[in-house]
């Protein structure tokens, strides 16, 4: 059964927040609602979204404050801005601040959906780069779990498949163990995570780099991450 996508909705309004969280259950999404900044910074902190509807009128910590603060932190989780304000400038200030897309109220249900499965498409490595596709000299199957190097089939694990996924969906960008983490594993980031992504990096790389103490496929950048060249 697949996984339902889970959407925080950051909304002070609560007849706005209630519709919201049931469209979004109407359609195949988990929703989750917070009515003011300070929840919504809490509730970040310990469960990881695949996307944050966040209004930028709010209680305690405004919409611009919140999206500001994660991206500092590097909180990769797309963010779609909602606001009673309609001047360009607002929109491109919120877009400066790091959302994904900006929507101004009144909006329509179906609008709003459209935006959410269109942000959700740039940001999800499976629709990014399917289930076939090219990896530095690999071909890979995802739906076979198997890679292929000059006619040398290796199989790989469901969760290697999703590694390779992401890396091929962001090729020449360093994405750092917290971002790896929380696409891949859909969880929060925590120690444990670390040394967990860092094993099914080392494990991954005995399967696919021709010499594994030498990577040239998927490289660690000292201090930040890892890195596909493409």
């Amino acid at each position: 059964m697949e996984q339902k996508m889970h959407i925080l909705v950051v909304e002070d309004e609560q007849k706005i927040r209630e519709a919201l969280v049931d469209f979004l259950e109407y359609h195949g999404f988990k929703g989750v609602s917070v009515e003011d900044g300070l929840e919504a910074e809490r509730i970040v902190a310990k469960k990881h979204f695949d996307l944050i509807l966040l209004d930028l009128m709010l209680p305690k910590i405004s919409g611009e404050q919140l999206c500001s603060k994660w991206r500092r932190e590097g909180l990769q989780v797309p963010v779609i801005m909602l606001t009673a304000k309609g001047q360009e400038t607002e929109k491109v200030a919120g877009l400066n601040l790091g959302a994904d897309d900006y929507i101004t109220k009144p909006f329509s249900l179906e609008e709003l959906l459209a935006r959410i499965k269109a942000v959700l498409r740039r940001t999800d490595p499976v629709r990014a780069v399917g289930q076939k596709f090219m990896f530095a000299d690999l071909e890979v199957d995802i739906a076979a779990l198997e890679v292929t190097r000059q006619s040398n089939a290796i199989e790989i694990s469901k969760r290697e498949g999703q590694i390779i996924q992401f890396f091929a969906a962001n090729p020449g960008r360093v994405i750092s163990r917290n971002e790896l983490y929380e696409k891949v594993w859909r969880e929060q980031m925590t120690d444990l995570g670390t040394r967990t992504t860092d094993m099914h990096i080392a494990k991954l790389r005995s399967k696919i780099e021709r010499d594994s103490s030498d990577p040239q496929i998927i490289k660690t950048v000292r201090g930040a991450g890892y890195k596909y060249e493409g």
